[in-house]
């Protein structure tokens, strides 16, 4: 679109998915973070936003809605409508914004247009779409060839028809120049030389440099604002502008304290906008200042002011997450949508230079009538048909009821489960060892219900490390029968550190350092046939789900590290054995002795 409408130079070199300008995005191939550009077509400037897929990033596209007057929805001809487009679907219906339907890949050789097409029809009626909304257009295109087509077949060489289907379905803005100006601050950025950044759209009125202006928060307005700068956004460029109008997407800098969903608008007449509301976040973890013996030897920022500080630099700009005080100096509560979110900002604060502690994600439960309810998902599974079994046993386990299944005879199986949010964390490791990594998992929000009781989590204990020392090769290949170790020979250990996964389900606290005793009597050949095993490295994401509650995970700019809570192995054994003792001396309910009784 930016090609071809002339944003970018024929013979301009442009990087794979130009939208999708940080790292993270680039590597995991999501998009994390909303981002606008815009070009220009028979004279009229059209504003584009890109909004992430996946449920976790909801606080984007909840936000992103506020700026737009319709909305693309781009469907593969092949998989169609998967559970992420349901999410942000349903979020523009609410806004009762005018649908455009995109099928994309029409090339594919698996193409099943027709098909697809009627499943979009089904989604819309399911989100109870007005007639309006269902008379949607459709259009075909291959995204590789740059093509269009209203009707397969119609000659289209480019993307002219989706450009025209834009401007005759999408209105324009409803705004008036000579109003008071509003601005909606959607988003937040920084630049050394201009101060902080509030990008938003105007809805109504004009806004100009060296002129004064009211910001309307939360709890109170304050006037007399200055812009140091005013920005229009033309491609992937914020270009500087004196004045600017209603109805475009822009960006004023110099407004410091500004939060979003604050209003910015007449000084002598403010008239705040309403702000933004977003779902509630469901799951939260916490998160620690380091204070294991190797804390401070690879990171940057250590402190619980700096950790603290970058905590609530990203509440301000990430409207789905909040930061909660749990009464201690070293430790915050982070609430998010998921655990693919929790693990995509730890990431980034890694990546950054930040060394912390993280535990296990738990869901956010409410208690409404004297009921506690707990968040509840339903889990969309595409797998091989000989593993029906295996994962419907897994899921029944974790209180997951099937909703439908599918078997379209080709060998696949599609199924769906309500499940509450507890039984998934943890869940996707197991899932793809159960498929052998042929299986395709998407979940999505659904609401809440009442507490399920307990849900087993990891099976098997760890085996922690009981000294401070290095992986030897002669105590790994002594550890072969006890369970997999997930560090490398040669890694530097501390007590109190997860080295392996056990095959049993209670830890055991192992001598990982143990080196070989030398005698004068000795084959120099003896050790030249043994093989190791290869250990079962994980990444952050994996090693978030492996925690069990007692556990932490260490993240420093170098390394991933998983630990216990408390370190001294003595100091462990004496918890389980007085939890062990509450447990036999707790007199059992009336109900439960009744169940006896009559059983």
């Amino acid at each position: 679109m930016l090609r071809q409408s002339g944003t970018f130079r024929e013979n301009q070199e442009l990087v794979d998915r130009v939208m999708d300008s940080m790292d993270l995005e680039r590597e995991r191939g999501i998009t994390i973070m909303a981002k606008n550009t815009s070009f220009r077509y028979r004279n009229v400037k059209i504003n584009v936003v890109d909004t992430p897929g996946h449920a976790d990033f909801g606080g984007e596209v909840e936000r992103s809605l506020n700026l737009v007057d319709g909305a693309l929805l781009l469907v593969d001809a092949s998989e169609g409508p998967l559970p992420q487009t349901r999410f942000v679907l349903k979020k523009a219906l609410q806004k009762k914004l005018p649908i455009i339907v995109v099928v994309n890949k029409i090339d594919r050789h698996d193409a099943r247009i027709e098909t697809v097409i009627n499943e979009i029809y089904d989604l819309f009626i399911d989100l109870d779409a007005d007639e309006e909304q269902i008379d949607f257009p459709i259009l075909y295109t291959n995204a590789k060839t740059a093509v269009a087509h209203t009707a397969i077949g119609d000659g289209s060489e480019n993307l002219q028809p989706l450009f025209d289907t834009i401007l005759e379905r999408i209105p324009g803005p409803e705004a008036n120049d000579d109003f008071v100006p509003q601005l909606l601050v959607t988003n937040l950025g920084y630049d050394p030389y201009v101060g902080q950044i509030a990008v938003g759209r105007l809805s109504s009125g004009t806004l100009e440099m060296n002129k004064t202006y009211s910001m309307c928060g939360l709890r109170d307005i304050v006037h007399g604002l200055k812009f140091t700068a005013c920005y229009t956004f033309q491609g992937l460029q914020k270009i500087k502008a004196d004045r600017l109008v209603a109805g475009d997407i822009i960006a004023v800098a110099g407004v410091d304290g500004v939060q979003i969903g604050d209003t910015i608008s007449s000084d002598a007449d403010p008239r705040p906008l309403p702000r933004i509301r977003v779902d509630e976040p469901t799951v939260s973890m916490i998160c620690l200042v380091n204070n294991s013996p190797f804390a401070g030897r690879e990171g940057t920022y250590l402190t619980s002011l700096h950790i603290g500080d970058r905590l609530r630099r990203e509440v301000l700009s990430n409207v789905s997450m909040k930061i909660r005080d749990i009464g201690r100096t070293d430790a915050w509560e982070v609430c998010g949508r998921g655990e693919l979110q929790m693990a995509i900002l730890v990431e980034t604060m890694r990546r950054e230079g930040y060394e912390f502690m993280v535990s296990k994600p738990r869901v956010i439960t409410k208690v409404e009538n004297g009921r506690t309810l707990e968040p509840v998902e339903t889990v969309f599974l595409d797998i091989p048909e000989e593993r029906i079994g295996v994962i419907t046993e897994n899921l029944s386990i974790r209180k997951g009821r099937m909703i439908s299944m599918q078997n379209h005879g080709h060998g696949r199986v599609n199924m769906s489960f309500l499940i509450p949010s507890r039984g998934l964390i943890g869940f996707n490791s197991l899932f793809l060892t159960e498929t052998k990594g042929a299986g395709i998992m998407n979940s999505l929000f659904e609401g809440y219900e009442e507490w399920f009781g307990p849900i087993p989590q990891r099976r098997n204990g760890a085996m922690v490390a009981d000294r401070a020392g290095r992986v030897t090769p002669y105590a790994s290949l002594g550890m072969t029968d006890r369970g997999e170790l997930i560090v490398e020979v040669g890694t530097d250990v501390y007590a109190g550190m997860i080295v392996g996964e056990r095959n049993r389900p209670d830890d055991l606290v192992i001598n990982i350092a143990r080196e070989k005793k030398l005698t004068n009597i000795r084959s120099s050949t003896a050790e030249l046939t043994v093989v190791l095993r290869a250990p079962r490295l994980l990444s952050l994401d994996q090693s978030i789900e492996f925690i069990a509650e007692d556990e932490l995970v260490e993240v420093t700019p170098k390394s991933v590290r998983l630990r216990k809570m408390e370190l001294d192995a003595g100091k462990r054994a004496t918890a389980r054995s007085k939890l062990k003792m509450e447990l036999l001396e707790k007199p059992a309910r009336p109900r439960e002795a009744a169940n006896t009784v009559n059983g």
